[in-house]
């Protein structure tokens, strides 16, 4: 392939998969964490144009296996970050500093954040397989390849993770007949 054409390869590829991909990196991380990812994950497609799948419906989901492998590096290195910090800490304590004024939730919607929750009470495995499905929009074919799994067993996993979901849901539902209050009202359920 020559020059050019790799280019152009290259730029269909980022045209197809870097939004997806960034929403994919940013919804799991922060900001920061996220953009530097996603620079290592389009050097890896660069890198590995040729074993990028021709077909736009498997090019997605085998971005998300480089996102994936690439955030996990990224958390691994934190991680090891994180433990010197930690020993540094012990040996030269800094002074105590005050928690940042006026500092909002931005998630102020109660319904997304009883799913977060929900979310945070489910498996990472379950958790992972929901996010690929509702915020990534991939069916079962294509989690299974994110996953490294078969069709089947995606299939699976993405049902019985709705079901824990939901029960997760049901569980923290205000009981039956609870008063609550919406826009100045007040309703019995």
């Amino acid at each position: 392939m020559t020059d050019t054409a790799r280019e152009h390869r290259m730029r269909e590829l980022v045209a197809l998969v870097g939004e997806p991909v960034r929403r994919y990196l940013h919804r799991r991380t922060d900001a920061a964490t996220a953009d530097d990812v996603f620079g290592d994950v389009l050097l890896v497609c660069w890198r590995r144009l040729d074993d990028v799948p021709a077909e736009p419906e498997n090019a997605v989901p085998w971005a998300f296996v480089v996102a994936r492998q690439c955030l996990q590096n990224a958390q691994r290195a934190e991680r090891r970050r994180g433990r010197l910090v930690g020993r540094i800490i012990a040996i030269d304590p800094p002074p105590a500093a005050a928690a940042p004024l006026g500092a909002e939730d931005p998630d102020d919607d109660p319904r997304a954040a009883a799913v977060t929750t929900a979310l945070t009470r489910l498996r990472a495995d379950d958790a992972e397989v929901l996010r690929l499905w509702a915020w990534e929009e991939l069916e079962s074919p294509q989690i299974a390849v994110v996953l490294d799994i078969s069709a089947n067993a995606a299939a699976i996993r993405l049902h019985r993770a709705k079901a824990r979901l939901k029960a997760e849901l049901e569980k923290s539902a205000p009981p039956p007949g609870h008063v609550r209050h919406e826009e100045g009202r007040t309703t019995n359920d």
